[in-house]
């Protein structure tokens, strides 16, 4: 045990402990903790303060999850769409071109550093530049409850397509191709069938945990012998389970550990090097061209047909630049195309897009609503399918959450309001299997403003709305745009927390239901049916 303790560092448990202390302070004040880790990590940073092993191995173990997590719920299909591939290529492209552009154009005013930059040095950082965190994004959808909607699978899609052209990159810069070996990795095609008759035979509780960390790290490892980004196996073995009916119960299991190491990634982002001010303020020009890359975004998205609201809500969860840039900067100082302070500013560019975009995720609904008008101006004409007009003009009952509980609540209604019951699913696999089953339900995200738009009528004789989305956020962004749009029928959810039910009758949901407080009443109830009528057996 001694061993152990000596082992870790004695100032880690110190950050950690000052890490949820502003994680804390900034949820209270309406934003997500992770703007609070990157606050400490700065803060930490100024003290001079140096993070040990244990938060370089908590750093490591999170994204490697986060990435195995992020397999789990991709298909592969779903990288071979225009507007996935598509967008990421044209967009690292034009994005590359326009910073290095734009950091030639520095270079005429003297400042240190950019004064001495060469169009081969600034297409660089262009590169560099033109990633979206993947960390950032998929935690935030997390968060929101949107991984499995539209916009979140197209980005989650932008960002794999980024890391491959990432993978790429490192192995030229570094000059270190594959091993040979690496062709082996074929072979997991076939043993996805062992790994599906693991999966089954390891059941609900610590054995299916224990089986998801083994795989992802033992996938990065794997990738890595072969000369392969490590991180990219611990994806790749995702993948090779997404298609399993478990797969989302193992996404689920390791959540709360995915979550817990994800800090040691923000606290050393914060932490990487302590920059001067001219390299906060060259840092702070880059992030000039922040709206530009997102606006790129849009207008790419709309080329390839999406709706002028997935369009933007997509984009936003893009909007920040990538741990790849730091990534990119070690490789580069390392073999002197670039001055090592350039680390500093691509550390300062990356914490300032995570603090920027971390809030504007929480208002870009309203925002949408403010400027729809101007946005939809680009949309064109076509539409792909899953985001053409929906005909719910007849509907009365209407449950936005088809998982266990949305289910259990459709077919319960199912007699009352044949034919004017409809359940939206926010995963399309999960819709058709519905619809297979006879259920009348729509692929759609209900907190998107525009499911509305795409459904005109549907407000006119809707007299209950059923939220039992899997998210509490999303559960009170669907209610808040029931409001706004002027419902004023019934509302009720499901929650799990006493404070959650609280918060939704604050904004006006009149009925809320404890999954797990009745889920007890009815066990109860069914207990005592079934021994009141026993004796007269």
């Amino acid at each position: 045990m001694d061993s152990l303790l000596l082992s870790i560092h004695y100032s880690d448990p110190l950050w950690i402990a000052i890490a949820f202390l502003c994680g804390l302070a900034i949820k209270l004040v309406g934003l997500p903790p992770l703007v609070g880790f990157l606050i400490a990590g700065f803060v930490l940073n100024a003290l001079g303060a140096e993070g040990g092993d244990l938060l370089s191995a908590l750093s490591d173990l999170g994204i490697t999850l986060l990435l195995f997590s992020i397999g789990l719920k991709l298909k592969l299909n779903s990288l071979a769409k225009p507007e996935v591939w598509g967008v990421a290529t044209l967009h690292m492209l034009a994005v590359s071109l326009i910073i290095a552009a734009f950091a030639l154009l520095l270079s005429y005013t003297g400042l240190p550093l950019v004064s001495e930059l060469n169009p081969a040095t600034a297409l660089l950082i262009g590169f560099a530049l033109s990633f979206s965190s993947t960390v950032f994004a998929v935690k935030a959808l997390d968060e929101l409850g949107a991984t499995s909607s539209r916009h979140g699978r197209i980005a989650i899609g932008v960002l794999v397509v980024q890391d491959i052209a990432a993978v790429l990159f490192l192995a030229i810069s570094m000059g270190k191709l594959p091993s040979i070996w690496a062709v082996a990795l074929i072979a997991l095609i076939p043993l996805r069938f062992v790994l599906h008759k693991l999966l089954e035979q390891v059941g609900h509780g610590e054995l299916l945990i224990l089986f998801g960390i083994t795989l992802a790290l033992v996938g990065a490892d794997v990738f890595e012998l072969v000369g392969m980004k490590g991180d990219v196996g611990a994806l790749v073995c995702g993948m090779l389970l997404a298609n399993h009916p478990k797969a989302t119960e193992l996404a689920k299991a390791l959540l709360g550990f995915k979550e817990l190491f994800l800090i040691g990634f923000f606290l050393s982002v914060g932490m990487t090097t302590l920059p001067s001010w001219t390299e906060i303020f060259i840092a702070c020009l880059f992030m000039l061209v922040l709206p530009i890359k997102v606006a790129m975004y849009f207008g790419f998205f709309n080329l390839f047909y999406l709706r002028a609201s997935t369009s933007w809500r997509t984009s936003l969860n893009l909007a920040n630049y990538s741990e790849f840039g730091l990534i990119v900067g070690a490789i580069a100082a390392a073999s002197g195309w670039l001055a090592p302070e350039w680390l500093a500013v691509f550390a300062v560019v990356l914490s300032l897009s995570f603090i920027l975009s971390a809030p504007l995720l929480s208002i870009r609904d309203s925002l949408y609503e403010k400027w729809h008008t101007q946005l939809r101006r680009f949309e064109r004409q076509n539409r792909l399918e899953g985001e053409e007009n929906l005909d719910l003009a007849h509907i009365q009952v209407l449950v936005l959450g088809m998982g266990r509980m949305g289910c259990a609540a459709y077919n319960a209604m199912a007699e009352n309001y044949h034919g004017r019951l409809v359940g939206i699913e926010i995963d399309p696999a999960k819709a058709e299997q519905h619809r297979a089953a006879g259920r009348d339900v729509v692929g759609d995200d209900a907190t998107n403003p525009d499911f509305w738009a795409r459904a005109p009528e549907l407000l006119h004789d809707l007299e209950w709305v059923l939220l039992t989305l899997p998210n509490h956020t999303a559960n009170i962004n669907a209610a808040l745009q029931l409001k706004a749009l002027g419902y004023n029928g019934r509302i009720a959810a499901t929650t799990k927390y006493p404070d959650e039910e609280a918060e939704l009758k604050a904004i006006g949901v009149e009925s809320t239901f404890n999954i797990y407080t009745e889920a007890g009443v009815g066990f109860a109830k069914e207990l005592q049916t079934f021994l009141e009528a026993k004796p007269e057996e």
